[in-house]
Parts: structure tokens; C-alpha cells; sequence
């Protein structure tokens, strides 16, 4: 499964209703690090098909979302399962390490 898009509209839908645990990450365009773990997370999307979801959500176009979730810097991801944050990275991470921290927290 690719990664997803998310923002005001689709995230209770898409993120806190999902069945499957949610991996969101909060990025912006202008963001470097936020660009250099992309690549990453659509390979790790690809990877676990339907037992995760990886979703994107732009905080520069949905800034709600980023401070009801208190984002004070990006790249931030957060674990979603059930509806509630299960767990939250902040900073760029090698793949392997994302993987490794996606994987122990969906399991």
C-alpha cells in the first residue's frame, strides 16, 4: 500500500477510524529531513501492505491538526491505533530504524 494524504477533512476517516494501525507523518515542503525519510516510508508502506497504514499530513496546510497534536518540530510521526497516538518519533531516522520502531510498535 503507498502512502496516503491526509488533512482536516479525511482524518477522522482515514486515521482515527482506520482498522489498521496508522503511522502519520507530520511534514512540510520546505522541510529537508522531512523530504529525506519520504522515500523511506513509501518503501515501508509498500512493504507491510495492509498492516499499516502510512499517511502524510502537511502541516503548513492543515496547522489544526499539527497543534492539536502538539507538532513543535518535523518530522514528527505518530503511531495511531484504535483512534489514540500509541507512540510518536520525532527527528529524520534511517529506514531501517523506522522500520524497526514501525514494526515494534504495530506488533
Amino acid at each position: 500500500m503507498a502512502t496516503v494524504k491526509v488533512d482536516n477533512g479525511n482524518f477522522q476517516a482515514d486515521v482515527l477510524n482506520a482498522k489498521e494501525p496508522v503511522v502519520v507523518d507530520f511534514w512540510a515542503e520546505w522541510c529537508g529531513p522531512c523530504k529525506m525519510i519520504g522515500p523511506s516510508l513509501e518503501e515501508i508502506a509498500k512493504e507491510l501492505g495492509s498492516k499499516v497504514k502510512v499517511a502524510k499530513l502537511n502541516i503548513d496546510e492543515n496547522p489544526e491538526l499539527a497543534a492539536q497534536y502538539g507538532v513543535r518540530s518535523i518530522p514528527t510521526l505518530m503511531i495511531f491505533k484504535g483512534g489514540e497516538v500509541a507512540d510518536m518519533k520525532v527527528g529524520a531516522a534511517p529506514k531501517t530504524a523506522l522500520s524497526h520502531w514501525i514494526n515494534g510498535a504495530i506488533a
